[in-house]
């Protein structure tokens, strides 16, 4: 036994830096003081980074481990320290983030005795978390913290330490508490396909007449082998949104997204497969997207539990997403040209063409693409994009240009409003050397800008690209298409600029097209020299092409594409008369339908 001793709080933080931990988020508060008090004295060690919402924080840890694959930390005090912490800790299960959350709690003496800021913590985060314990003695809290994260780890979400304030002052021998080794840094053992199911899946292949790829991000490195695959079997390739980046989007027979924020090729091709074969894909969508017609599923997963969750099974695969590709490719014989595959690639030309008349518009109000237009110019090589929830998502989705260096940061499955900002925090204290970019619109920078005061304080360059249309138009499309009046969803104007000059950060308001070349500009230059930069961009509240609203369906021996019924039911907007009048009413006279291009190529059912 040591004979030296050393405060549990600072024990504690030692296991974090065992694991690699470098910096921690989080907001004081009297139920944490013991803690604070030892990130006093390890400051050396380890970067405590002041956020001013306790959300934020865990937004941000929930960020970092996205981007880095490492545990992120955040902590809030008692009462509503703790429950602020929430949402960014559901944002970190829903994306199988590994999070480790530290939960202040007043001192043992009072603990029962409905002291000031007091509540049983435990069944609040029961839900959000894979590991939930309160600690019951100063010497067990390194170990407690120390299994925390081995949990985080193991099953890739949050852990939560609720820590009695007292039991961090007290002292303890100092001894090497955590357990992390060599053996941590291992690589998972991947997950090999079998002969078997590689020859059935190919065999269903072989039967199908409109195949169709969905990837997920379990893809990861194995980007190049599925578009190799794709070549070779002549099937289109449609990516669920968090591959992005994992596939280029250059290859022609990647047809981007399906659902919403989807590229019109995709969902039409989507809508009229025959065999889905998707491939390290976890689609919180598919009662919308795999209801629409019936079809032949095969999944590949490297987690059992995902196997026919989304869709009944036809045959489901164990297997790591880029194995099987590659076990696929190996054993799979070129197929000759296939009309489905030409077909999908002129649709999907089609729709790239006008994508890219959306980028070069000059129309005022500013067009959202023009925007990321200038975000792709500027752009490094490795930059990252933290992009928040709502319009952006889209738009992102399919005008922003993301390579196989650069990452980018969104809340998926919660899909909360206001990570933006965090994930670009978490993006620059994670690779400091790396740009970072956060796209937000006005209704999510609102709820979370008071933050942006955090980059400033610790020197931290990211470009903040806020664009600004006084409504929540994701929500406003959405009601646009329910028998209703809008409701609910004007925002009052701010200036973001102004905002931003008042908390010291350097700014300036875009009102016109012309004005975002130079605004993009400076934004660089501030950046580079390292100071934060935000650009306030006034843009038009027109929706995006919803491209969800084409159905295909069986007539005879060919498709014909309709319009939901659905949409424009509004009482506020006006019907379009059919889908030649969608089309053209959001420029998009240049756009053909999918079963013009099944007429074009032979295709018949």
């Amino acid at each position: 036994m040591s004979e030296n001793t050393v405060a549990a709080s600072v024990a504690m933080l030692k296991v974090l830096e065992e694991w690699g931990v470098n910096h921690i988020y989080g907001y004081p508060g009297g139920s944490f003081n013991s803690t604070m008090a030892a990130l006093a004295d390890e400051k050396e060690r380890l970067q405590y980074v002041q956020i001013r919402h306790e959300q934020v924080g865990a937004m941000a840890a929930s960020a970092d481990a996205k981007l880095t694959g490492k545990i992120g930390v955040a902590f809030g005090s008692a009462g509503p320290g703790a429950t602020n912490l929430l949402t960014g800790l559901y944002d970190a299960r829903e994306d199988h983030a590994p999070v480790l959350a530290l939960v202040g709690q007043t001192g043992t003496k009072v603990m029962n005795s409905n002291f000031f800021q007091e509540f049983n913590e435990d069944p609040i985060f029961e839900d959000v978390s894979v590991y939930c314990r309160t600690v019951m003695t100063a010497e067990s809290l390194p170990h407690v913290v120390d299994q925390a994260i081995r949990e985080a780890y193991k099953h890739r979400g949050v852990a939560v330490v609720i820590i009695p304030n007292d039991l961090g002052y007290v002292q303890i021998p100092d001894l090497a508490y955590g357990s992390h080794g060599p053996s941590d840094d291992k690589q998972v053992p991947v997950v090999q396909p079998t002969a078997k199911e590689i020859d059935k899946f190919l065999e269903m292949v072989a039967h199908a007449k409109r195949p169709v790829f969905h990837v997920g991000r379990g893809i990861q490195d194995g980007g190049d082998a599925i578009i190799e695959l794709s070549k070779k079997l002549q099937i289109p390739i449609v990516m669920t949104g968090l591959a992005k980046g994992h596939i280029s989007e250059a290859y022609e027979g990647n047809l981007g997204m399906a659902n919403r924020a989807a590229h019109k090729a995709a969902d039409e091709i989507m809508a009229s497969a025959d065999l889905v074969i998707t491939i390290g894909a976890d689609f919180p969508f598919a009662d919308l997207i795999y209801t629409t017609h019936p079809f032949k599923f095969v999944q590949v997963d490297n987690d059992r539990v995902e196997l026919g969750r989304h869709h009944n099974l036809g045959f489901g695969i164990w297997a790591d997403a880029t194995a099987f590709v590659e076990a696929a490719l190996a054993k799979a014989d070129q197929v000759p040209e296939r009309p489905f595959m030409q077909a999908a690639i002129a649709d999907n030309k089609n729709w790239q063409e006008y994508m890219k008349a959306q980028e070069n518009s000059e129309a005022d109000p500013i067009n959202p693409a023009a925007i990321y237009k200038q975000i792709n110019r500027i752009a490094e090589d490795d930059a990252i994009f933290s992009i928040d929830v709502g319009d952006n998502i889209i738009n992102a989705f399919r005008h922003l240009q993301v390579s196989k260096k650069q990452k980018m940061v969104i809340s998926a499955l919660f899909a909360s409003m206001g990570t933006g900002l965090p994930g670009a925090l978490a993006a620059k204290l994670s690779f400091p050397d790396r740009q970072a970019i956060q796209v937000a619109g006005d209704g999510a920078f609102s709820m979370i800008m008071q933050d942006l005061i955090t980059e400033r304080k610790y020197h931290l360059p990211i470009i903040n690209v806020i664009t600004s249309n006084k409504v929540l138009d994701f929500i406003k499309s959405e009601q646009d298409d329910v028998a209703m009046h809008r409701s609910g969803i004007d925002l009052e104007d701010q200036n973001f600029a102004k905002i931003a000059e008042g908390m010291g950060v350097e700014s300036v308001q875009v009102t016109e097209p012309a004005e975002l070349p130079a605004a993009f500009d400076k934004a660089v230059e501030v950046t580079k020299a390292g100071r934060p930069f935000l650009i306030d961009i006034k843009i038009s509240p027109k929706r995006a092409l919803p491209v969800e609203e084409l159905q295909l369906k069986p007539e005879g021996d060919h498709y014909v594409e309709t319009l939901n019924p659905n949409y424009n039911a509004n009482f506020d907007v006006p019907k379009a008369k059919n889908v030649r009048d969608f089309l053209d009413s959001y420029d998009g006279q240049s756009l053909k339908t999918l079963p013009e291009f099944f007429e074009e190529y032979g295709i018949k059912l």
